[in-house]
């Protein structure tokens, strides 16, 4: 075994997770503000181990000095997705990034492995920008539904207990849960719709009551004090009430709005 500086090593690698995981979820966060849903649910990453990195050399047949270019994982991201069909919405995005290039891709959702594992990886060459230049690291993209995930979290555990050499009964249950998380994925594809609008419903009435808070908020700025407390008691009460009235509070909104935009006015016109 070479006498290499690991952290030395795996010091572009580290960057590269950081930078890749601010740029998908910064994604996240433009295609939520551009279409109101977002594919991606959530981003993580991760550095291989370095006695995993050593394993998959030995097992792989890669050589110490080869590793940069024979081991595509060191570096990983992990794209979590609701609904199956986002995944590949999701990999359209990443090929079309200019900040990227891929390499090649993994399809096993189409082609899921014997074991019942399930996921869509995109191998990508990403440029890090280091004290000495630009270097080209070699970046594991795994795009996955969060039922997926939950499976593969659980299956990696397990065979690491087993150092992949894992019992039959064992084994054969896997594969059944495996099956069991494709079901779930497809029952919550049959009802996709309903679920988006039951989310987009519940995300427009938080807005509704954080923009009715704030407004009542700013009501003490323009010392209005009694109304402030008149709001605020006004809203607890529908609030409080088992049905929460949407409807009143969009109301409410409203009045305590039209009263904000009064008091600006008047601010206004004493300044003049």
């Amino acid at each position: 075994m070479d006498g290499r500086d690991w952290g030395t090593f795996l010091q572009p690698y580290e960057q590269a997770v950081e930078e890749l995981k601010v740029k998908f979820k910064t994604m996240r966060s433009e295609l939520k503000k551009r279409e109101e849903y977002a594919p991606i649910e959530f981003v993580t990453g991760r550095i291989k181990k370095i006695s995993s990195i050593l394993e998959k050399a030995k097992r792989l047949q890669v050589p110490m000095d080869q590793l940069e270019t024979g081991i595509e994982d060191i570096a990983g991201i992990r794209i979590m997705c609701q609904f199956v069909e986002d995944i590949r919405r999701v990999a359209v995005y990443i090929r079309a990034r200019k900040d990227l290039k891929v390499l090649f891709e993994k399809d096993y959702i189409t082609n899921y492995k014997e074991s019942g594992y399930r996921s869509f990886h995109m191998i990508v060459e990403y440029p890090v920008q280091t004290a000495l230049g630009q270097k080209n690291v070699l970046a594991e993209i795994q795009i996955r539904t969060l039922a997926m995930n939950f499976w593969a979290t659980i299956e990696h555990s397990l065979s690491y207990k087993y150092r992949e050499s894992l019992p039959e009964e064992i084994r054969l249950r896997l594969k059944k849960a495996a099956e069991a998380a494709n079901t779930l994925d497809n029952e919550m594809s049959s009802i996709r719709e309903e679920i988006l609008e039951a989310q987009k419903q519940f995300e427009d009435n938080s807005n509704i009551t954080s923009q009715l808070l704030k407004a009542i908020h700013q009501l003490y700025f323009y010392h209005l004090v009694n109304e402030a407390i008149d709001y605020q008691e006004r809203f607890n009460e529908i609030w409080q009430n088992p049905d929460q009235d949407v409807e009143a509070i969009k109301e409410l909104l409203g009045e305590v709005k039209a009263l904000l935009s009064l008091a600006k006015r008047g601010v206004e016109e004493q300044d003049v």
